[in-house]
């Protein structure tokens, strides 16, 4: 996305309130997340609307995969969730949000699908380890200590189901989740 130039920023300011109106209502007709970042700024929206909304598209993307190889639906569902996870935090910014929605993915995962771990096809089990790593990796730089030990109990399941696997993995994950 190009930053907008000086003469651009001038242009825009010499628009009357009804230009301006109207040329925000008309990106935010052709943008949906646009129109979600506005409508929770705006205060239309809360924070709980948006990540029961996030909550919802991550349920159905992951529960209804089908195909001829599950695993394989199952990896492209789970790249799309981690999609409308990056898509909830452009729009609200909250660290804390972001990792429940990570937490609520991987519960899902690990509720339904560890089975398919032991495919042939492994990026299912790989975008798992990775999603887990890069959620323990969000806890540690952007919570506080109080929440390490709330989320320990999950991640340490979680950890000990992945390296109950004797699939490598092309990184390295921590055997528990470790308190600062």
């Amino acid at each position: 996305m190009p930053a907008p130039s000086a003469s651009f920023k001038k242009a825009i300011k010499q628009l009357s309130d009804k230009e301006k109106e109207t040329l925000l209502l008309k990106a935010v007709r052709r943008d949906a997340e646009l129109y979600d970042m506005f409508s929770y700024e705006l205060g239309e929206l809360t924070l709980e609307d948006l990540q029961e909304r996030s909550q919802d598209v991550i349920h159905e993307l992951l529960l209804n995969a089908t195909g001829r190889s599950l695993t394989k639906a199952l990896a492209k569902a789970l790249r799309k969730a981690v999609k409308e996870i990056a898509r909830f935090k452009r729009i609200t910014k909250d660290p804390k949000a972001e990792i429940e929605l990570h937490l609520y993915t991987l519960d899902i995962i690990f509720r339904n699908y560890t089975g398919q771990f032991d495919s042939f096809y492994k990026v299912f089990y790989t975008s798992t380890a990775r999603l887990l790593l890069k959620t323990i990796q969000l806890i540690r730089k952007n919570l506080h200590e109080d929440y390490h030990l709330e989320y320990k109990s999950d991640l340490d399941s979680f950890l000990e189901q992945i390296s109950n696997r004797n699939k490598p993995l092309p990184f390295a994950l921590p055997q528990e989740f470790e308190i600062e």
